[in-house]
């Protein structure tokens, strides 16, 4: 197995219940790695159970990780990993960390969730050290045109597109413009941005998310995340793996018809579903 073909066995091992996030995932932590990553103390902003944290841990080398998340179930989860010296249970506009204190800062896929993202950005920057860098991976500007749209007779794309973002619990989808934008007040420019998630893997991703968290999304009426049916449900446990032979045979069928020019690391054109920036400190 390639690479990539291992990023999404391991994701899939990890989090059997969910193929499209396991997909998504291994085409992210793919580009992620492709690329030189910060080295020193950092902060994990946004880290959930830490799983995938941990899995990018064992592609970049040891580093010194403090987590902090806002979900209680997920800090306990991220605890019982290991990976980190601290885990914080807390907003990340108000980080209890002092002033320049973290070599990097690194947050996947958690800044398009975050409804005060100008605090947020500015507590980043304080816990930075000068020069410090800031690495981040968002759903870009070009996410929803990436997407086939709805399949039901007489859904409108735009109502389809709204019960995605609010499965998704996306607030924004930002371009490289609007970052540097928003970055620059909290003295954060821009050094490096790269795209990933092509408008192919996009809506492979999308097939996979419409027979799994997108049919649990429907039949709880649309009132629950997937990641609070996952809890009810006891399914995001620290410790469920499935056989590694198994993972792989299920990340083989989450892969089928998926084109050949799509690798998962492969990098994206313009147009893409997502972005990955790099900023530092000024």
């Amino acid at each position: 197995m390639n690479q990539s073909d291992n990023l999404l066995a391991a994701f899939v091992r990890h989090y059997p219940f969910q193929p499209a996030t396991a997909y998504w995932r291994a085409v992210e932590i793919g580009h992620v790695v492709a690329q030189p990553f910060p080295k020193g103390k950092g902060l994990d902003l946004g880290c959930g159970d830490g799983k995938l944290t941990q899995l990018l841990a064992a592609h970049v080398g040891e580093r010194t990780w403090i987590g902090i998340d806002l979900d209680s179930a997920e800090t306990q989860l991220a605890r019982e990993t290991g990976l980190y010296d601290t885990v914080h249970t807390v907003s990340a506009a108000a980080i209890p960390e002092p002033d320049a204190t973290f070599d990097f800062v690194f947050s996947n896929s958690v800044l398009e969730h975050i409804p005060d993202l100008a605090a947020t950005l500015r507590e980043a920057s304080r816990v930075l050290k000068p020069g410090g860098e800031f690495l981040f991976t968002v759903p870009s500007e070009a996410f929803h045109s990436c997407l086939h749209g709805p399949i039901l007779p007489g859904q409108s794309r735009d109502g389809y597109l709204r019960d995605l973002d609010a499965r998704c619990a996306h607030l924004r989808y930002f371009s490289e413009a609007d970052w540097a934008e928003v970055l620059a007040p909290c003295g954060l420019q821009i050094a490096r941005v790269t795209r990933y998630l092509t408008p192919a893997q996009t809506r492979r991703w999308e097939v996979l998310s419409r027979l799994t968290a997108g049919l649990l999304f429907t039949l709880y009426g649309k009132r629950k995340r997937p990641i609070e049916i996952q809890h009810a449900l006891g399914l995001r446990r620290q410790g469920r793996r499935l056989p590694k032979p198994l993972a792989r045979l299920l990340a083989s069928a989450a892969s089928i018809g998926a084109p050949a020019e799509a690798g998962l690391a492969a990098d994206a054109p313009d147009g893409s579903g997502c972005l990955m920036v790099l900023a530092r400190k000024i």
